[in-house]
């Protein structure tokens, strides 16, 4: 079967079944042309939230995703294309660490990215995405009436958003990374800018720091996309310091040349699912194998910080 027939019995498949098909935006781009919604984190979880209605709901993007669309629809199937597609960033934080540095820091509010296990959120105070990661601290710290905050696990975002906010922001653990963007460096940001002048350069706060302050713009992957859309008529070249599907993503959607911030920035994990397993999981939704279920008692805790983000961006 060809890709264009297996995108259209995909297509025809989700409509006789009453499935929504949510795609990252760091899916493979046979994937994300199936989709109903594409978006980051943040957006993504508002339509989980707002207007995913269906009894199935695919979630082609990796495991914490899928666990933040079962803790929102609690009465729905959410089902996975590969449950080996997890995060290895989520891994480097556990519910017993955050209960241990709530114990140390106790008057503290506990920050963590959606980028998390179902666990750890519901041992914190509220979530956030890279694209509101600021405002969060800012406006958490603030009912806290606190000058910092325990964020975690991504350490190189903690980083971003203490600067931005002007917030203290406590890293859980002090490690924590995304392997994708923390292999970003300044040689890699010097040698695309000597190659392609013109050029400006975007990449994800979750790159180091110093990767940060020599692009011309750091945000989210919906920020990114965005900044593109929104250009002006002289701006015609981008440097994609992110995951290749948002540039995959872009180089479909607009008339601009992209080149990536460096070659081997793949999440492979992302890239486990494929048009294969989506066509596969249409055809077996009740197999259990691909169901992501958070129990009802971790659901109900990790609820409350989802909720706060999605009150508070």
């Amino acid at each position: 079967m060809s890709l264009n027939q297996l995108q259209n019995e995909i297509v025809k498949l989700k409509k006789e079944n009453n499935v929504t098909i949510l795609a990252h935006y760091y899916q493979p781009i046979e994937i994300q042309k199936v989709a109903d919604y594409l978006g980051d984190s943040l957006g993504l979880s508002r339509i989980v939230k707002e207007q995913a209605d269906t009894e199935y709901i695919i979630f082609a993007g990796v495991d914490f995703m899928a666990e933040t669309a079962s803790i929102l629809n609690q009465d729905k199937h959410v089902i996975i294309p590969n449950p080996e597609s997890c995060c290895p960033m989520a891994a480097y934080l556990d519910a017993e660490m955050v209960k241990k540095y709530r114990e140390e820091n106790s008057t503290l509010p506990v920050v963590t990215y959606v980028n998390s296990t179902a666990a750890v959120k519901a041992e914190s105070d509220v979530c956030c995405t890279s694209s509101n990661a600021v405002k969060i601290v800012q406006k958490i710290s603030s009912e806290f009436n606190t000058d910092a905050v325990l964020f975690g696990p991504d350490a190189n975002l903690a980083d971003y958003a203490e600067q931005k906010s002007k917030v203290r922001c406590l890293k859980m653990p002090p490690n924590g990374h995304c392997y994708v963007h923390s292999q970003l460096t300044t040689n890699d940001i010097k040698q695309v800018r000597n190659l392609y002048p013109n050029a400006l350069i975007l990449v994800h706060p979750e790159c180091i720091r110093e990767v940060r302050e020599i692009s011309d713009f750091v945000g989210s992957t919906a920020q990114m996309y965005n900044r593109v859309k929104n250009s002006d008529r002289s701006e015609l070249e981008f440097v994609i310091g992110t995951e290749r599907g948002l540039m995959e993503r872009m180089m479909e959607d607009f008339n601009k040349k992209f080149y990536p911030a460096k070659e081997k920035m793949i999440c492979t994990n992302m890239k486990k699912n494929s048009i294969e397993l989506m066509k596969y999981v249409l055809e077996n939704l009740d197999d259990k194998m691909f169901e992501v279920k958070v129990p009802s008692d971790i659901a109900k805790r990790a609820i409350k910080p989802i909720e706060k983000m999605l009150e508070l961006s």
